[in-house]
């Protein structure tokens, strides 16, 4: 709100310093973390686009959306078509939506679907130099590149693979991923595991050879 004689530029600075100031106080000091779960998110949707073109794509939205052909059912909060008439469609990944995804209420506009990205625990980012160091080692070595060398991968297979037990392979994974190096979530009674950009970094830093392959 403003006065009569107060100009409309001195009252949208004092909305933007305020939106600066609340940016610096509650999000900056996590914003490195945001920008990386949300780099991971586009990480996965890329590699499921290169390896099983746009159905695999729309088919990894699971669980907050399902791809029926035509048609992708998404868990929205109200009943609601909306029809493309040949117009794309623009996925937005966002840390800050939570539960359910959302579209923009105007059908006029071009369609957009923001959805949820996976989110780790703030704890858990914080120490991802602690957890770096816990990666040294033969086994856990052979599982990041073992999930790396396919586009997704169950806990079940990476066992299999390396003739480890299964408890050994899931232990192995959930430090992997605390450290932000896999990705995982679950499809029906299974959950697939896939590298992060992270992690392709990494290997591809200490000259580690891998071969990029389907799920098997």
């Amino acid at each position: 709100m403003r006065g009569p004689h107060e100009s409309p530029g001195s009252s949208l600075k004092l909305v933007s310093d305020a939106l600066r100031a609340s940016f610096r106080a509650l999000l900056e000091p996590y914003w490195r973390h945001v920008q990386s779960a949300v780099g991971d998110d586009v990480s996965v949707r890329t590699r499921a686009v290169l390896d099983g073109g746009t159905a695999a794509l729309l088919e990894g939205l699971r669980p907050f959306a399902h791809w029926n052909p035509p048609y992708l059912d998404v868990d929205y909060p109200v009943d609601r078509e909306l029809r493309l008439d040949g117009r794309g469609l623009m996925l937005v990944p966002s840390y800050f939506c939570w539960r359910r995804p959302t579209a923009l209420a105007d059908p006029g506009l071009d369609p957009v679907l923001v959805y949820p990205v996976m989110k780790q625990p703030l704890e858990t980012a914080r120490a991802g130099e602690e957890r770096l160091d816990r990666l040294l080692g033969r086994t856990r070595s052979a599982v990041l590149v073992d999930v790396a060398g396919h586009s997704t991968r169950t806990t079940t297979e990476v066992a299999r693979a390396l003739e480890l037990a299964p408890a050994s392979a899931s232990y192995q994974i959930g430090v992997l991923r605390g450290a932000g190096l896999v990705v995982s979530r679950r499809d029906g009674k299974h959950v697939e595991h896939t590298a992060t950009s992270l992690a392709l970094n990494l290997l591809a830093g200490t000259g580690t050879t891998f071969r990029r392959g389907s799920k098997t």
